[in-house]
């Protein structure tokens, strides 16, 4: 079959195969199961359990209930006819996109936890590697797709597996390195007790509001504090999301949208509240480090715009030097973190100013690459080092 065949080819029926109690994010395993397929793109999804599979006229995916995959994995089983996936550890065959002819022995396999031994030839074999890679593109990492089996013994290892997969390889080094476990642990609390991210998300803007009033006032501590948490709850509102395959379009939107737009209103607040301090700015300095602050936060984001213009990737995945800038370069995170001590020692006034300094270093370095970017394009197309080619 070729490239164009393959494209023009029907959506298979999916059928999720075999019982298995072990909750998961607490879900029924199944359930997550079959949220992932319906997000790999197909809406003909049948529970069977331990039921025998039902005559089918057309392609289907068949999928093993005691196993959990990387939604990259049935997004590209989907989308591969004739293709059996094995877990290369124990070479078990887990799942598979075949024929109708073919259906009823392939999942006579899935169903007994068997190897793909004694299937025809004609279906190719892979592992989640060979079917996916190892790079993804949407967290920016190098990584290879999960398969992990689902068991009583194995559950909070697969749930820790699926948490840490969730997260962006490239970010701040607050989110990167601070609030992995604590947000794993709220992140559960919440899955089990069916709180969902949209409401995650509201929290952490309530939070927002607070810490710009805060600011405003100049009750830097508490504002601060505040601030923290919102920045703790957006970790946990899109892992939450992600675990639990509950994102949506909406939910997407509002949290996006309130981390592009509030971080320079709580620096315009932190330089009001300083005559509340009692820490003013002299009316000159304020003006600059205000004018630097929101003109160079506006010129990052329409920096890293561009280098994806032009370059077909974000700038902090290109170089390791550029996914190493990223963990500090003037973002809401790593500004609270100047932020901080400056309050600590009783210079807010000294903070900001910090800030707008590292803001405008932060810009010229963005600027640099986009220039390096081109002079490295007239000897190729640019890659990721993430990507490993």
């Amino acid at each position: 079959m070729t490239a164009a065949d393959t494209s023009r080819a029907p959506l298979p029926r999916a059928l999720i195969l075999g019982e298995n109690a072990t909750p998961l994010w607490g879900m029924p395993a199944a359930e997550r199961l079959r949220r992932a397929v319906v997000r790999a793109g197909l809406q003909n999804v049948q529970i069977l359990g331990n039921s025998a599979p039902p005559t089918v006229d057309g392609p289907v995916l068949l999928v093993s209930n005691r196993w959990v995959f990387d939604e990259t994995l049935l997004k590209d089983l989907a989308g591969k006819p004739e293709t059996l996936l094995i877990d290369s550890a124990s070479n078990r065959l887990v799942a598979a996109h075949v024929p109708a002819a073919n259906a009823g022995e392939v999942a006579a396999v899935i169903a007994a936890d068997g190897s793909a031994a004694g299937l025809p030839s004609h279906l190719r074999r892979t592992d989640a590697v060979g079917l996916s890679g190892a790079f993804n593109n949407a967290l920016r990492k190098r990584e290879p797709p999960y398969l992990l089996r689902l068991e009583p013994a194995t559950r909070q290892a697969v749930e820790r597996r699926m948490f840490d997969a969730s997260y962006k390889g490239v970010t701040d080094g607050v989110t990167k390195y601070l609030w992995p476990r604590p947000a794993q642990v709220v992140t559960a609390w919440c899955a089990r007790l069916g709180i969902s991210p949209n409401q995650v998300t509201l929290v952490g803007f309530v939070f927002v509001l607070a810490s710009f009033w805060l600011f405003w006032h100049g009750h830097y501590g508490w504002g601060l504090l505040s601030g923290w948490l919102m920045t703790f709850l957006d970790t946990v509102d899109g892992k939450l999301a992600r675990v639990t395959l509950t994102s949506s379009p909406i939910g997407g939107a509002f949290d996006h949208g309130i981390d592009l737009i509030h971080p320079p209103f709580w620096w315009w607040a932190w330089l009001v509240g300083l005559g509340a301090y009692g820490t003013p700015l002299l009316a000159e300095t304020s003006q600059w480090v205000l004018g630097v602050i929101l003109g160079g936060y506006v010129l990052q984001r329409v920096l890293e715009g561009i280098f994806i213009q032009l370059f077909g990737m974000h700038m902090h995945v290109w170089r390791p030097f550029d996914s190493f800038f990223r963990l500090i370069t003037a973002r809401r995170n790593p500004n609270l973190v100047i932020l901080t001590p400056a309050w600590l020692l009783g210079r807010p006034d000294l903070g900001i100013v910090l800030v707008a300094l590292w803001t405008g270093a932060s810009l010229l370095v963005h600027a640099a690459q986009i220039v390096q970017g081109l002079a490295a394009r007239r000897h190729g197309k640019l890659q990721s080092w993430l990507s490993g080619q």
